[in-house]
């Protein structure tokens, strides 16, 4: 299974908590514009895993600066979609600069993890086609930013994706997220699902509308007709906030997480 052409360099990324109920409106109302992800299993409620391994700093730097709302700000994680150790990882830096998301997403291979993550620079054999150059600076780049924070492997996090994609191009997606959950990194990258979960508490599902550039009219249409009300939710600082060891390092405001 390959996710390659998942990445995208900069887009625009809208969210909002819904109801399942409504979750199955507006799978109806989104087939007159997109089509199923074609990586998504029918037989499988439509969809498929996401995992990530986020990197931090010890004092949880990246996960605080998005609780005080850090304009410019940036993410390390290391995303997977399955334990079969003969596929990739991604190793993404997910920045935001203002309201904008920018993305470099480099494919290396599995047994390279550990040895990154202990501190050890990637060479051109860690990547999953060695003669990707273009993917090797972004893993650089990923290794510099990893290295300026003394960033560590910190939190999993895992969740159920529902993806719409159109059929002819690549400049909008809409998902729906479901049984969000996180854990902590121990010693070692595991890809595996037996690990003690925390489950986030979100009062229905979560909505991603996804695109570049100009808000798409049935987007607009979308979002009117249903009365949708754009929210923050981050998924690494949600998943870091239910972990009994984590919480404590998490700069929560009084009333909420989601800023």
């Amino acid at each position: 299974m390959s996710f390659a052409h998942r990445m995208q360099t900069s887009r625009f990324e809208y969210k909002y908590i819904i109801k399942d109920e409504r979750a199955l409106e507006i799978r109806d109302f989104v087939r007159g514009h997109l089509v199923l992800d074609p990586y998504a299993d029918p037989s499988h409620h439509m969809g498929y895993p996401v995992n990530s391994l986020y990197l931090d700093s010890k004092g949880l730097q990246l996960c605080n600066d998005t609780v005080v709302g850090k304009k410019n700000r940036f993410k390390l994680r290391i995303r997977y979609y399955d334990d079969n150790p003969t596929n990739p990882v991604f190793f993404e830096i997910k920045r935001r600069v203002n309201d904008q998301i920018l993305k470099q997403r480099a494919v290396v291979k599995r047994q390279a993890v550990d040895k990154i993550l202990a501190g050890h620079w990637p060479t051109r054999e860690d990547m999953f086609k060695p003669n990707d150059s273009a993917g090797y600076m972004k893993l650089q780049n990923f290794c510099r930013l990893k290295n300026s924070i003394a960033a560590i492997g910190t939190v999993y996090v895992s969740y159920f994706r529902e993806a719409w994609v159109p059929s002819d191009h690549d400049n909008a997606r809409l998902t729906f997220d479901r049984n969000i959950k996180g854990c902590p990194h121990k010693d070692r990258f595991d890809a595996s699902d037996d690990r003690d979960w925390s489950n986030v508490k979100i009062d229905g599902v979560v909505l991603e509308m996804k695109f570049n550039d100009k808000f798409p009219n049935w987007m607009r249409e979308l979002a009117h007709n249903f009365n949708l009300q754009r929210t923050s939710l981050p998924k690494y600082v949600e998943c870091s906030s239910v972990i009994p060891s984590m919480r404590p390092r998490v700069m929560m405001p009084d009333d909420e997480l989601r800023i």
